[in-house]
């Protein structure tokens, strides 16, 4: 999608701090961190939602957790704990229409969160 701001960043095209990345995924930390620890991971390809990537490519739906997991040992919050939030639809709170997940960790997050 040309003017989707993840795919820019997926490809490169706008800097990010990319704290890990495979073939088909892409991590990097948030410019609004709600937590000491946010990344967000990407498809490289481009769907509006997680529920679209699980319909249409499971195994990239299950690299994109996998990744997370990664991620949340690489970060330190494995051990300690941590949350992946996927926003889908206006009503959900999804401000960004291609798939991501939030990686939060790095202090005890509240219950429920909104």
């Amino acid at each position: 999608m040309s003017d989707c701001l993840f795919c820019a960043i997926a490809a490169g095209e706008i800097p990010a701090d990319v704290v890990a990345a495979t073939d088909r995924v892409v991590a990097f930390r948030d410019i609004q961190p709600q937590a000491p620890v946010h990344v967000l991971l990407i498809p490289r390809a481009h769907f509006d939602d997680l529920p679209s990537v699980a319909d249409a490519d499971p195994a990239l739906a299950a690299e994109i957790v996998a990744l997370a997991a990664e991620v949340a040992r690489s970060e330190g919050v494995a051990a300690t704990g941590h949350r992946l939030v996927a926003n889908t639809g206006v009503d959900g709170g999804q401000s960004v229409p291609h798939a991501h997940v939030h990686l939060l960790g790095g202090r005890s997050l509240a219950w429920p969160p909104g």
